[in-house]
């Protein structure tokens, strides 16, 4: 704990390592809307979100739960559910008056190829405009589950109890993970149909 009469106490956020306020600070001063990602271990959100006088105001939300409505009935923490993740919400920005914005994934490492990166891809994909560096932005192989789908095969092989084990609950959802990527890209198509007919 720091001492001395010039002491002074961060503010709650910052201390708890919630909120940078340095970087949301330029952010917010730069008017334009943030792309604000985040996930857990089970799911992943995105949302474009401005700041006003009173606080922040979501524009627009998507969730890997959301998902469910479009056939995705796998678990939502990995990285295709986090690329359909955004590109569910690019899709929903097709109807509203937001033309751009800026990333935002908090107080989190930038690794090339993460999850907040695959959300990213999933809303450029969605022909949605946020600035970037092709560098950090994951491969389609991997957005569309090709390197889960390879894993599956080897393990399939190598160790046919663990593999039952390790993917019950794609069994159980009637995917075979082998075919991850086919079933990504109907997902997809589900959403492209879907959001353009209103749903």
């Amino acid at each position: 704990m720091g001492r001395g009469p010039r002491y002074r106490v961060p503010f709650r956020r910052r201390r708890e390592g919630r909120t940078d306020y340095r970087k949301r600070k330029a952010m917010i001063l730069s008017g334009i809307p943030r792309l604000v990602v985040r996930g857990s271990l089970k799911h992943m959100s995105a949302q474009i979100i401005t700041a006003t006088s009173v606080g922040d105001r979501t524009l627009l939300a998507a969730s890997s739960k959301e998902l469910k409505r479009f056939g995705w009935e796998v678990p939502c923490g990995n990285l295709p559910a986090a690329y359909l993740t955004g590109f569910l919400l690019g899709e929903k920005v097709k109807a509203s008056q937001i033309e751009h914005s800026i990333l935002d994934i908090g107080l989190r490492g930038a690794t090339r190829g993460a999850r907040p990166f695959a959300a990213l891809k999933g809303i450029l994909d969605a022909e949605f405009e946020v600035p970037h560096g092709e560098a950090v932005l994951p491969e389609d192989a991997r957005c569309t589950g090709l390197h889960i789908a390879a894993f599956a095969a080897r393990l399939a092989q190598s160790d046919p109890e663990a593999y039952e084990r390790r993917f019950a609950k794609y069994f159980s959802a009637g995917v075979r993970p082998e075919k991850l990527p086919e079933y990504v890209q109907q997902v997809k198509t589900n959403v492209m149909e879907r959001l353009k007919v209103g749903d």
